[in-house]
């Protein structure tokens, strides 16, 4: 990892962050992400991404599942999971800096139909894909981000150079570590596709009863062979996945909207308070109320 990269996210990121530390791009799909202390719990279902860590530290647990990375470490998320991610390490005077690329399924299928089938990197083929994971930043991933950076400089290039660029990116994400979870998304057809059209149901109707029989017959899936690629695409069976889902809206209706704690539990399909107060401080560490209470004095201690 080049300290010319760093310094070009530093650069966007410190003119054009907002109140959320997100410093959009003119690239589609690119942003940055800037923090200056060490940040509250985040829960958020994720896009297909791969997010390069600049500088500082951050956590994501997902499931079962915590992964801590820092500068020089790349995350990938290779289907849309539930996460709960944290900013360990960051400081005003040594922010943390993270740049994140939204994985295009229709540029890794176009690809994927021009690359030998065999993985292009030794490594990538020594783990099973996984929903998400943590690797070193490839060299030539870093170069390519930095040269997609130095567009941002330049808007009569940035029009014309920006997509090819972002093409490169990804043909040298398929290329290494990430590869083998990376090639699942292009693939037509394949499991990850099949699981992402379960994926959608269960995000359009949370709140409702979880119908596995309807999720299997949208993967074109018996029910016992969709929970088996329902976890190997997720790591989550379906029922722990709809939990996670109604737990992360109801903290946003808290947190965000200032629903009471009953209200937000009830919205989101559950039948009993202490029920959803016991699986709420499970997944993210506290009470709900605590939780509440907490992010409302946020503001006022900064």
């Amino acid at each position: 990892m080049t300290t010319s990269l760093l310094d070009a996210a530093r650069r966007h990121a410190d003119a054009h962050a907002d109140v959320h530390g997100v410093a959009a791009t003119p690239i589609a799909g690119l942003a940055i992400l800037r923090e200056t202390c060490p940040s509250p719990l985040r829960a958020a279902v994720s896009k297909p991404l791969v997010a390069l860590v600049l500088q500082g530290a951050k956590r994501v647990a997902m499931g079962l599942e915590t992964f801590d990375f820092g500068a020089g470490d790349s995350l990938l998320i290779a289907a849309d999971v539930p996460t709960v991610s944290q900013v360990t390490a960051a400081s005003p005077a040594q922010p943390y800096y993270s740049l994140v690329i939204e994985l295009d399924p229709a540029t890794i299928a176009a690809l994927l139909a021009d690359m030998t089938p065999a993985p292009l990197c030794a490594e990538a083929g020594l783990r099973p894909a996984a929903a998400v994971r943590v690797d070193p930043t490839e060299t030539e991933v870093a170069d390519s981000a930095l040269r997609l950076l130095r567009l941002l400089d330049r808007p009569d290039a940035l029009a014309l150079l920006a997509q090819p660029l972002v093409r490169e990116l990804h043909y040298w994400l398929l290329a290494g570590r990430h590869g083998a979870a990376i090639r699942a998304l292009g693939a037509a057809g394949g499991h990850a596709q099949r699981i992402g059209r379960a994926v959608a149901l269960i995000r359009a109707g949370f709140a409702g009863p979880l119908r596995v029989e309807q999720l299997a017959e949208a993967a074109g899936m018996s029910v016992s062979s969709f929970h088996v690629h329902f976890r190997g695409v997720t790591s989550l069976s379906p029922l722990q996945f709809q939990k996670q889902l109604r737990l992360i809206e109801a903290r946003r209706a808290m947190l965000a909207d200032g629903a009471p704690l009953a209200h937000a539990a009830f919205a989101v399909g559950y039948e009993s308070v202490s029920q959803f107060t016991r699986e709420y401080g499970r997944m993210f560490g506290r009470p709900p109320a605590r939780d509440a209470r907490d992010a409302r004095a946020r503001p006022r201690v900064a």
